[in-house]
């Protein structure tokens, strides 16, 4: 679709499977499913080095993507391992790798024989390598003496790090509305986008949904790539192996929305993004059974748990504006792995930070934090992620009434409160004070914060699916409220 010319795809086309040979399962004609997307479509004999570079040279020269299906025998040269499913996914073994070599009259010692001639000719890379870094840095030497601004801009971008004083563009929310934090996420990537320049995305088709547009940037076309708005269409997948790719060219910074129902189609992608310490941005909204009426098919109460499980996965989730202003730091701050920012569709009230008790939302950085308490010493502690601390926040201020000493607690993102100190921690959960957790997502997980005890702790969840109904209601329904919190406080704090 985007005519991306440069892009040759090399396909070892050998017909064989672990289970078998592929025509078992697959009979369709890849070579015609690929010119039917305006794919450069060729077919080669792989075994014909001068066939393939013909054919590399020839994918250059074509302004279409390039697919090359290159025809290969599997186990090439084996006498009785060639072209079967037995050397698809296991070594030779001693007597079979004996019998090939025999068979290619290769020599049997060295055990790894390398001909000299072959040494030689790859050897001519490291001076072919040589005289091209020596151009580029001429040619960059060049540019940067004749575009001394751009060059440096492209250096910046190249390197990674974001522009002096970027933080500055950051919106603050004022207290006492309500916003959904997806809107706000909208407003806070808009404010980022006019100081951060190679901050560069889009959505799986969702974007008037997921806010992910960059007002008046354009989008990225065929016929013109200085937007910055990609439409990567019903595609999650797809748009999450993009994001990597993104990433690992480098010189941008890459962040792609959906509904945080269809991670599941990303997490395969999302999986390798952590593995590989990738900076990419997922926004992902519609994030609990607040979606409402679209019902179960798409209220996430599982992801939650299924994205804190990835080893260097930052998820974040905010509980206001101000938070989301916050996450959105901590994202961009993040070079050394993914971020999955989780918003909400409804709305969610933004929170007085001057009023007494309260902290602040910078405070995020530390994955977790004091939100409200109205005592040094609290007796009972109130935990919460992103909606859910409006529940939260709400039974804190009806048990202060009643003079219990209450904390209410904004756990935003495990993955960075774990990062803090044992001392940090135990400030903000102090371990031998009860505590109740509340997020409409699966309780898996939240004993490591309160606590098994059931003495001693409480977990509010929803260790089912949802249902279609309007939000609050459901979670009237699924018992997501003050008055359940109120009560589980209460049963905790008896004597």
């Amino acid at each position: 679709h985007l005519r991306l010319g440069k892009l040759i795809y090399l396909y070892d086309d050998n017909g064989i499977s672990i289970d078998g040979h592929t025509e078992i399962t697959f009979t369709e004609d890849q070579y015609k499913r690929f010119e039917a997307y305006g794919w450069h479509v060729q077919q080669v004999d792989g075994l014909d080095s001068g066939a393939i570079a013909a054919a590399i040279e020839a994918a250059q020269a074509d302004p279409r993507p390039s697919i090359i299906g290159c025809r290969t025998t599997i186990g090439y040269g084996s006498p009785h391992k060639a072209d079967t499913p037995g050397v698809h996914g296991a070594p030779l073994g001693e007597d079979e790798l004996i019998a090939t070599k025999r068979n290619l009259n290769w020599p049997l010692e060295p055990r790894f024989y390398i001909p000299e001639d072959v040494a030689a000719f790859f050897r001519q890379a490291v001076e072919r390598g040589r005289v091209l870094e020596a151009e580029y840095a001429a040619l960059w030497e060049r540019y940067s003496q004749a575009y001394p601004d751009l060059a440096a801009e492209l250096q910046q971008f190249l390197s990674g790090e974001l522009p002096e004083g970027w933080e500055e563009a950051l919106p603050t929310f004022e207290a006492g509305g309500a916003a959904a934090t997806r809107n706000s996420s909208g407003a806070v990537l808009n404010a980022l986008a006019q100081v951060i320049p190679n901050l560069i995305g889009g959505s799986a088709d969702l974007a008037p949904s997921n806010k992910t547009d960059i007002k008046g940037a354009g989008d990225i076309t065929p016929e013109d790539f200085s937007g910055r708005n990609l439409r990567f269409g019903v595609r999650e997948h797809g748009m999450a192996g993009i994001l990597n790719g993104m990433a690992l060219h480098g010189g941008v910074i890459p962040y792609g929305g959906t509904f945080l129902v269809f991670s599941d189609y990303m997490r395969g992608s999302m999986r390798l993004a952590a593995l590989m310490g990738l900076r990419v941005i997922y926004v992902l909204t519609h994030d609990s059974i607040g979606v409402g009426e679209d019902g179960p098919t798409h209220q996430p109460v599982e992801h939650l748990a299924a994205l804190r499980a990835i080893p260097n996965m930052t998820v974040i989730r905010p509980a206001d504006a101000n938070e989301t202003a916050a996450a959105w730091r901590q994202a961009l701050r993040n070079t050394s792995g993914p971020t999955a920012l989780i918003l909400t569709r409804q709305n969610l009230p933004v929170y007085d930070r001057s009023a007494a008790g309260m902290g602040l939302a910078q405070a995020l950085a530390q994955g977790g934090y004091v939100l409200y308490e109205n005592a040094p010493e609290p007796a009972i502690v109130l935990v919460a992620t992103g909606s859910e601390v409006e529940i939260a926040f709400n039974a804190g201020q009806q048990l202060a009434q009643e003079g219990v000493a209450v904390r209410v607690v904004s756990l935003p993102s495990w993955e960075l409160f774990q990062a803090q100190d044992a001392t940090y921690r135990a400030q903000v959960l102090p371990p031998a004070v009860p505590k109740v957790a509340i997020e409409a997502g699966v309780t898996l997980g939240w004993e490591r914060w309160v606590g098994n005890d059931p003495a001693k702790a409480a977990i509010i969840g929803v260790d089912r699916f949802g249902a279609s109904a309007p939000y609050k209601r459901i979670y009237q329904e699924f018992g997501l409220t003050p008055e359940a919190v109120v009560a589980a406080a209460h049963k905790l704090l008896q004597p």
